[in-house]
Parts: structure tokens; sequence; C-alpha cells
């Protein structure tokens, strides 16, 4: 059975659904300070917002296209609190009035960087890391040339998802199940690529790898943006299934029940970044999901199943279930199988 060290996953990963209410401005609680908020809008077309506690509230990006930074002069988010964050503007973005809205938030290390030194010759980067839970914000200036970016984890990270913050170039997903040759776009539906972005080398404890010709991933003088994350037992899993084409899908084993789960096929250029959460779906069998890729509302349609250490999907689509397609995921628990205490977790 899967013994974990993190026996309550909502100190370090945690969705929140609130009602938007326009430009009174409100709080929303966490529980912890979290350094890395995507808010979304689940029922108006909105490409969301990506904050990070590195960057500050005053700039944000968006996963569904691949524009720079964009600046939040309105105060649509407002602060980065102890205890959670706060939202302003009757925004569509961040606090639309009286509209249902979600946000995942992580825990990095409340926004305390540690400093490195990059190659080449333009400014240092830094960190700032939970080794505890897997996670880390990475900024650095790229070079232009091939090297190397601290990410402080103290373990190979299993998922890379770089930006490049000043200019339009599409996301860039490492995923330990395709390889360093290959990446994906968060920002598309295209199936993956092969490019030396990510200068293909697999990530080590220390370092992540960039090429010397990518803008996307390294372009010279420009600000980046990296999110780093390593599986945790019992709190974090990054895997890949194959789809069976059948309502009595494929099952895959997290070693958690899960609270949040987002998968991309890998070799269909038609296919979306599914997320679903337990917070907007709370009974089985759930249907509620959102795009990463996408500006659409929440709809209702792929089916799934979280179980108590894993999920299963419930429906023949290709975007999540296709006969012998190759799908990857990135999963968060709501609560481990087994507690470091031995005690085990109920079903839904």
């Amino acid at each position: 059975m899967a013994y974990t060290a993190i026996d309550d996953p909502s100190a370090h990963f945690i969705t929140n659904i609130f009602t938007g209410n326009g430009a009174t401005g409100q709080t929303i609680t966490t529980g912890f300070q979290p350094d890395l908020v995507w808010v979304r809008n689940r029922a108006e077309a909105s490409g969301g917002s990506i904050y990070n506690s590195t960057v500050g509230h005053t700039l944000f990006l968006q996963s569904s296209n691949a524009n720079g930074d964009a600046s939040d002069s309105a105060d649509d988010f407002t602060a980065f609190i102890s205890t959670g964050f706060t939202v302003d503007n009757d925004s569509n973005l961040t606090n639309s009035d009286g509209v249902a809205m979600v946000s995942w938030s992580w825990k990095a290390n409340g926004g305390s960087r540690t400093t490195n030194a990059e190659d080449g010759d333009n400014p240092a980067g830094g960190y700032q890391a939970n080794t505890t839970a897997g996670f880390s914000i990475v900024d650095y200036v790229g070079t232009g040339g091939a090297g190397t970016k601290a990410h402080g984890l103290g373990a190979i990270p299993e998922v890379v998802i770089i930006k490049n913050r000043d200019r339009s170039a599409q996301w860039a997903v490492y995923h330990k199940d395709i390889g360093a040759t290959k990446f994906l776009e968060l920002s598309t539906t295209a199936a993956e690529g092969t490019d030396a972005m990510f200068n293909d080398t697999a990530p080590t404890s220390t370092v992540f790898s960039v090429g010397g010709s990518s803008n996307t991933t390294n372009a010279d003088g420009e600000n980046l943006m990296a999110y780093c994350f390593k599986a945790i037992q019992g709190y974090s899993k990054f895997g890949f299934y194959t789809g069976n084409g059948d309502a009595d899908g494929t099952f895959v084993y997290t070693g958690f029940k899960p609270a949040w789960v987002m998968w991309k096929r890998t070799d269909g250029g038609t296919n979306m970044w599914q997320i679903m959460d337990t917070t907007r779906n709370t009974y089985n069998v759930m249907d509620k999901y959102l795009q990463a890729n996408a500006t659409n509302a929440e709809a209702d349609y792929d089916f799934v199943d979280f179980l108590s250490n894993g999920f299963k999907h419930r429906h023949t689509s290709s975007h999540s279930n296709g006969d012998g397609e190759t799908y990857v995921y990135m999963a968060f628990a709501e609560q481990p199988f087994v507690t470091s205490g031995g005690v085990p977790c109920t079903a839904r």
C-alpha cells in the first residue's frame, strides 16, 4: 500500500470555487499562501489567468494563448496573502459579478526566492521551491545558447512547463513519458512535436536543460518562467495511459484519491487539455471539465470516476479514452490511499 509524507494534500494544493461579486472584491481562502494561482471563469468564455508570487499580482499569463505577460492594471487580482488571495473588479477573468469561478492554487515557498547564477552573460535567475510537495517556480533570463537552469527540487522533475513572458510563444511542456526530444504545447491541441527546446536532455536532480536556438525556452535576453513538478507518493503523480475506446474505460492508478487531474492525448492534433476536479464535481460519474488550451466555459461531456486510488474513464471519446491512443496526465491528491499512520482512504 502507498504510504506518504503528506497526509493533508490541501496544505500544498487546493481547488476553490466561488461566486464573483464584482467591484467590491473578496478574499479566497486556501489555508496557505499560494504561490501559483490559476483562476478560471466557469460560466463565461474567458482565458482565465495565471499568477505567481515571484512575478507578483500585477502581471499574469493565460494558458489559452501564446501571449506574453499581460498587465493586471485593473486590479483583477489584488494580493497574495498568508491564507489565500484577493480579487477585485468586475472582471470575467477573476471576479465576474454573480458568476461561478474556480481557482487552483499551489504552494511553493511563500514568495521567498533563491538566486542562482545562470550561464552566459545575462542576469541571474532564481527559484522558489517546495521540496516536500515537489513543486518549484523558476524565473530566468534566456541566453540564446544551450544551457541549464537550477530548479531547487533536489529530485528529478517529471514535468516542466515553460513560458516566455516577453513575446508571443507557445507554452512548452516537458513530460517524462514523452522524453526530452519532444514537447507538448499547453496552449494548443497539437500532438507531441520534436524539437531541441529542452536540448534533448532530461532534467537532473539539480537542473533542467534548455536549447540554444529556442525562443520558446531560451530567447536571448528575454524573461522566462518555468513550473517544475516531481511526483510525491500519495500526493501527486505524472504519468501516461492508453485508452481502450470503451465506456468501461481505462483505470489509471495514482496511489491516492485524486482532487485534480489534467490529461492530454499525445498522438493526435485535435484533442484538448482537459481538467477535472472533485470540488466542481462532487460525485461520480464526473462530467464537468475545463480546457487549459481554450477560452470555453465549463462543459459537460467526458465522464470519469475519481476513486480511492486513481481514476477510471467512463466514456469512449478520443479526447480521453480513444482505443489504443496514448495520453499523459498530471494528478494531485485529495487524500492519500493510505496515510503515514496507516489509515486507508475512503472511496467517493
